[in-house]
């Protein structure tokens, strides 16, 4: 395999910079690689590996541990049946001795006969330690013991005891084991003669050489075999000072399964302790006839060692194949990542504007064909690329032009937009203007006829005859006429000043301000103006704020000139409610505050003459107005609309009922976004 990255050509000059930034912006861009490809085929190649062999050793291990485990029960059952075919030998041997002394009836001149005998079988069965003899009529007629003297003819009535009346049923009687000494364990065993008149033979068998059959059972290197009587208690075992001392074994939980179910260990408890508290795979048979049950014992470690032994293997044969497997995965990772990255390397450097550049990859397969296709790529590239500059700087101009052209048409667009801003705002203005100065030159001519009225009522006042009521009366008639002169003159100025409110350029900075602090000042200045301009205003005013409103971030005056505009708006719905209201009426004007996270709402309400619907819909737009000619020119609430939403980032709402309350909601952010920093053009 041969793999190289290299140019064929010189190299094309640098690209222009949008192309050069297009390039490194991808570039940029591009996904962070978080795993190497080569990382991934080795791991997979692994973990493969890994897995294929790991899923087979566990087979293995399961199939050997199920076949190792039957094929052990299994010999211990076998090693269990021989050993209890062992013990029942021997005891069918012991009886087909005592067999012997039954074959002879009873006479006078047969008792030194049966004598005879019956010492010979104790020489030849060194088990008996004791044999009676017994007649049809169960009197003791012969004892012959190991362990005592001999008795001829003690007349012992044994006719209702058990070992002879089963015998007699039965033509042989096993009894139970019981010890001698409480050391020795011992078992009766009775036979009847064929004929009636033979008798019964009772023979006492010591079973402490049954040991001799356990002891040779041989179960692994720390195995053995036992034996265990009905009740439970311990008949054989290697150690024999178990059996001396009488172990009752019934409390394991192997023996009384097999004795519940006839001396055979159901499956359930092939895996179960023994007396010394060690964990055993245990087997039994049972020994007929005599009821007894042979258990045979190997532990659970002994047991298992070759399985332990396979799963050592096991892991050996897996770290050496992980090892193999990481090798040969570097090996083939390498073989498949290089042209990979050989490719990826060419792809940079093409995408970066080398369109000289020429991949070699001599694989032989796809990769090989797809460096081929990188590099036709590069090459068409190249040839496009001397047209590209031309192109580039053509559409440049042609995009320049454009834009200055846009530019124009732009610009004059504008100035149209502002002259016929300008020319509507001018006329509303007029319009609003002309009827307050109409009123005051109209009223000035006639305040002069008053004037020169009263000089002549005055100088002539002797003459004539006034009365001083008929000089106060003309005198009062012209301060009214003047008050009116200076309340229309007040109109045409605040008319001027809301027009440059509004055409305002600048208002300052923006900045964290109290906004309770706001609120209080806007209601104590719109007040005092009022009661300025009437003395008869009365309001009364009503407070609500929140202190955790705190501090927002506003353009201070612009804020307040919206309060000022919505308190004086409450204050005229309120007065002028109450001139149609019926007695009793207050006009009432409350502003209260509250936080609402990242956000602050004012609410201003009066119990003024409210909004009908239809001035609802248009209430925000310029120059509309519902109050008379020379008392409003309709800018107040629109100004108010655009400093709150369009300077601030803010709402600003009304709830109103007609005749019963009007409600301005407004909300702030606690800080104006950064494209609502206009300082403070709306």
């Amino acid at each position: 395999m041969s793999i190289s990255v290299h140019p064929d050509t010189p190299q094309a000059g640098p690209l222009p910079n949008a192309a050069t930034e297009a390039a490194v912006s991808g570039a940029a861009g591009e996904p962070r690689v978080r795993t190497r490809l080569f990382t991934k085929y080795v791991a997979l190649f692994v973990a493969v590996v890994a897995i294929a062999l790991l899923a087979n050793g566990l087979f293995e291990v399961l199939f050997y541990y199920r076949e190792h485990k039957a094929a052990l029960i299994r010999v211990q059952h076998e090693q269990a049946e021989a050993a209890a075919a062992k013990i029942s030998q021997f005891v069918k041997e012991i009886e087909s001795q005592l067999g012997w002394t039954t074959q002879l009836p009873w006479s006078a001149g047969s008792i030194e006969q049966r004598r005879f005998d019956a010492l010979r079988l104790l020489r030849q069965v060194p088990a008996i330690t004791e044999l009676a003899q017994v007649d049809a009529t169960g009197k003791e007629r012969l004892r012959v013991s190991r362990l005592a003297m001999d008795t001829i003819d003690s007349g012992i009535d044994l006719s209702s005891d058990p070992k002879f009346t089963e015998a007699v049923a039965h033509k042989v009687y096993y009894g139970p084991v019981y010890f001698r000494r409480e050391s020795e364990p011992y078992m009766t065993l009775a036979l009847a003669g064929a004929r009636k008149d033979a008798g019964v033979s009772i023979a006492e068998v010591n079973l402490k050489l049954i040991w001799d059959v356990v002891s040779q059972i041989k179960v692994g290197e720390h195995g053995h075999a036992y034996v265990v009587g009905p009740e439970g208690r311990l008949i054989a075992h290697p150690d024999i000072s178990l059996v001396l001392r009488n172990t009752d074994m019934s409390g394991l939980a192997q023996v009384r399964a097999a004795q519940a179910s006839g001396g055979v260990m159901p499956d359930a408890l092939q895996e179960a302790t023994n007396i010394e508290g060690q964990k055993v795979l245990t087997a039994s048979a049972p020994i007929t006839p005599l009821g007894w049950t042979m258990f045979v014992e190997l532990p659970v470690e002994e047991a298992y060692a070759a399985l332990y032994a396979s799963l050592e293997r096991l892991a050996l044969v897996l770290l050496v194949a992980s090892i193999f497997a990481v090798l040969a995965g570097i090996f083939l990772a390498r073989r498949m990542v290089g042209p990979i990255q050989a490719l990826r390397s060419g792809a940079e450097r093409i995408g970066g504007g080398d369109f000289s550049q020429r991949i070699s990859i001599k694989t032989g397969d796809e990769l090989e064909g797809l460096a081929h296709q990188f590099n036709d790529m590069g090459a068409r590239l190249q040839e496009s690329y001397a047209d590209l500059e031309n192109k580039v700087e053509q559409r440049t101009a042609e995009l320049r032009q454009s834009l200055n052209d846009l530019r124009a048409a732009q610009d004059r667009l504008i100035q149209t937009e502002k002259l016929a801003s300008l020319g509507q705002l001018t006329a509303g203005i007029a319009h609003e203007i002309k009827n307050p100065l109409n009123f005051v030159n109209n009223f000035s001519s006639v305040s002069t006829e008053l004037i020169d009225e009263l000089n002549e009522v005055l100088q002539t006042a002797a003459l004539d005859g006034k009365t001083k009521e008929e000089i106060d009366e003309l005198t009062a008639m012209l301060k009214s006429n003047l008050e009116k002169v200076v309340q229309h003159g007040k109109r045409a100025d605040s008319i001027v000043r809301n027009m440059l409110l509004h055409s305002r350029e600048g208002s300052g900075e923006h900045r964290p301000t109290d906004i309770n602090a706001i609120v209080e000042e806007s209601l104590n200045l719109a007040y005092h103006g009022a009661r300025a301009e009437r003395p008869a205003f009365n309001v009364t005013l009503k407070r609500d704020f929140d202190p955790a409103a705190g501090l927002i971030d506003i353009y201070p005056q612009e804020i307040t000139r919206v309060f000022l505009n919505l308190i004086s708006n409450g204050f005229y719905a309120a007065t002028k409610h109450k001139e149609s209201a019926a007695a009793g009426f207050e006009p009432t004007l409350s502003a209260t505050t509250r936080t609402l996270g990242s956000k602050v709402e004012i609410r201003i309400r009066d119990n003024g003459i409210g909004i009908p619907p239809e001035v609802k819909e248009k209430m925000f737009n310029p120059f509309f107005t519902t109050k008379p000619a020379g008392e409003g020119t309709g800018l107040g609430l629109s100004m108010s609309h655009d400093i709150v939403v369009k300077q601030h980032g803010g709402t600003i709402d009304v709830s109103t009922e007609p005749g019963v309350f009007t409600e301005f909601i407004i909300t702030l952010p606690r800080v104006m976004a950064a494209g609502d920093t206009t300082g403070g053009k709306p």
